[in-house]
């Protein structure tokens, strides 16, 4: 595990003097509440490890991996706020610690901090904008457009967290200097991960302890929302199968590309399988 903690310490280092520079003091103090106060960094580590892959450095991809931890956090902001949600990783969620109005202003300089990140490069700038189309889709059909059965509900998972995985592989391959067809292929792998990382929270907000899953569980069916559960007839056990597929759907992708088979590539698929079967 050595390995992996070295590289989210680079991230959180970067993500910590991003946040410090942050003008006015309120702001870096609103977004720092929000960015450091935990989380698995699952994104970030996926745009590094993606990058290792591909033959790159992983100093070549932390502002790129940094900028994609605050894209996802910059979306849990108004995911609180819609689901009206006072606790995000134990803790107060923004809205509650500082009102509606500075927890919508952080959200926005999470983002901000995220494209200044990306600026550099205009293909990354590209691949998360379009995922951030998507993800802004995905939250409008939730909102407006419920799903009805489960393939509604699959298009829903891969825009609303999908896409933003996808978008943390596909920005390191590119860091790495990887192909257009490699970078494809690993942007198919994330999102599928993403799916059953999303499958996986629906069955945990419906099984799980809040205590042991450091945020409320019975959200989905509290909040009348569309998980997999909610809007399937499908048991828990038959909701993990679905993840499990996905999960493998992803494996294959990653043998597809045409890479060596590294330590990072290692860690990716060890990713895929955990996904599946976290308790968090």
């Amino acid at each position: 595990m050595e390995y992996l903690e070295r590289r989210v310490s680079m991230v959180e280092d970067r993500l910590e003097s991003v946040v410090d520079a942050i003008d006015p003091a309120v702001l870096s103090d609103e977004v720092a509440h929000v960015a450091l106060s935990g989380g698995k960094r699952v994104r970030p580590a996926v745009t590094i490890l993606a990058c290792e892959a591909c033959g790159g450095a992983p100093e070549d991809a932390v502002d790129f991996a940094v900028a994609v931890e605050l894209v996802h956090n910059a979306s849990l902001v108004v995911d609180d706020i819609i689901d009206r949600s006072d606790v995000r990783r134990g803790t107060e969620s923004a809205w509650s610690a500082f009102g509606h109005g500075p927890a919508l202003i952080a959200s926005d300089g999470l983002l901000g901090e995220a494209f200044a990140l990306l600026a550099a490069d205009e293909h990354a700038t590209e691949i998360v904008a379009e995922s951030m189309v998507e993800l802004g889709e995905g939250e409008a059909t939730e909102l407006v457009a419920r799903p009805t059965n489960e393939a509604e509900y699959m298009q829903l998972a891969r825009r609303k967290t999908g896409a933003l995985f996808r978008a943390s592989a596909e920005v390191g391959a590119v860091a790495g200097g990887a192909d257009p067809f490699t970078i494809d292929l690993f942007g198919e792998y994330a999102e599928r991960v993403g799916v059953a990382f999303q499958i996986r929270d629906d069955v945990l907000d419906a099984t799980a302890d809040a205590t042991d899953l450091g945020k409320p569980t019975g959200q989905d069916a509290a909040m009348d929302r569309p998980s997999l559960i909610q809007v399937t007839a499908l048991s828990d056990t038959e909701a993990n199968e679905r993840a499990h597929n996905e999960s493998q759907q992803a494996l294959d992708a990653l043998a597809a590309a045409n890479i060596d088979d590294t330590e990072s590539l290692g860690y990716l698929r060890d990713l895929a399988e955990f996904v599946v079967i976290r308790e968090r």
